[in-house]
């Protein structure tokens, strides 16, 4: 039982750390995009 509970502790911080990883990901395209676009000056 407690080697059950282990390996899904394993799992569950796998996905969290891949989950932060991909909304850091996401976050610096999007600040890179804010950066690099002309600014619309209408």
């Amino acid at each position: 039982m407690f080697k059950k509970l282990l390996i899904l502790a394993g799992v569950v911080g796998v996905a969290v750390l891949v989950a932060k990883k991909v909304k850091d990901s996401n976050d610096e395209r999007a600040l890179w995009h804010e950066a690099t676009t002309a600014p619309d000056l209408r």
